[in-house]
């Protein structure tokens, strides 16, 4: 009885992985067999799935339709996000998970409290105040904003990884001459650096993806989700799918490029 128990069990929990897997890879095989399909064959009703591909869509969407440079602003965005968000949110997550101080509670609550507020609210403040300093429809302006709502995750999800390296690794760093910087350099960031990737492809994505602040502060210098809220759906289907593809593909790249630190952060090695 106990071993047809464990055998269910595990044939459950097989079925739950791949069901979980098949609802995340489906769409994204769907939209890249769509994006690649042949106008043809994507309108032919008696054909399920295309057989005939090309690209031409994502040319013609590049290309024809100048969607690299929504492309090249969204990477330059990403990254000066990262770039921002970083240098503020990573002393703050350190101070949080090494120091003890009055607040520090409150203060963690308070980061939190920030995401309780939807953007929408201050989109019209802030489309003023940004045509009035002169960063509106700037990639730089659209990477501070999106800093903005980027850095209570990155200042958490820090304060979580500098909180898990033992205390005992830096008190022997002090033991042996270095310096306080000394030990965070050298001993503190590089046994963090998994824990810091995961926050920089969350942030990455995190800006990628973002579309209304995007939208409200841009019009010339559009960022790709923004442009194709805007101008891309009104393309036929192809188009679409092949912006979709553009979307997901340089986040699925970061990903890949990152993996071995967060495998690393996961306890798996690579070989």
């Amino acid at each position: 009885m106990s071993q047809a128990r464990f055998l269910l069990r595990k044939l459950l929990v097989y079925a739950a992985a791949i069901m979980i897997c098949a609802w995340i890879l489906i769409p994204i095989v769907l939209i890249f067999m769509s994006a690649f399909a042949d106008p043809h064959d994507y309108y032919d009703i008696k054909k399920v799935i295309p057989t005939n591909f090309t690209i031409e869509n994502v040319k013609d969407l590049l290309i024809t339709l100048g969607e690299w440079r929504a492309v090249l602003n969204s990477l330059v965005v990403a990254l000066l996000t990262i770039a921002i968000s970083f240098p503020i949110g990573l002393p703050a997550g350190y101070a949080l998970a090494k120091y003890f101080f009055p607040g520090r509670d409150f203060f963690r609550l308070l980061i939190i409290g920030l995401r309780m507020f939807p953007v929408m609210v201050i989109g019209i403040p802030l489309a003023t105040l940004y045509i009035r300093i002169g960063l509106s429809d700037t990639p730089v302006g659209v990477a501070i904003a999106h800093a903005s709502l980027a850095l209570p995750f990155v200042i958490l999800i820090t304060s979580s990884v500098f909180a898990s390296i033992p205390r005992d690794y830096e008190e022997a760093g002090l033991i042996f001459g270095l310096s306080g910087f000394g030990v965070f350099s050298r001993i503190t960031l590089p046994l963090a650096l998994p824990g810091l990737a995961a926050a920089a492809i969350f942030v990455f994505v995190l800006s990628w993806n973002e579309v209304f602040v995007a939208t409200i502060l841009t019009l010339m210098n559009r960022t790709l989700p923004a442009d194709v809220l805007v101008s891309v759906l009104e393309a036929p289907d192809p188009y679409k799918f092949a912006a979709a593809f553009i979307m997901i593909l340089p986040a699925m790249a970061f990903v890949f490029i990152a993996r071995r630190y967060l495998v690393t952060m996961w306890g798996i090695r690579l070989r």
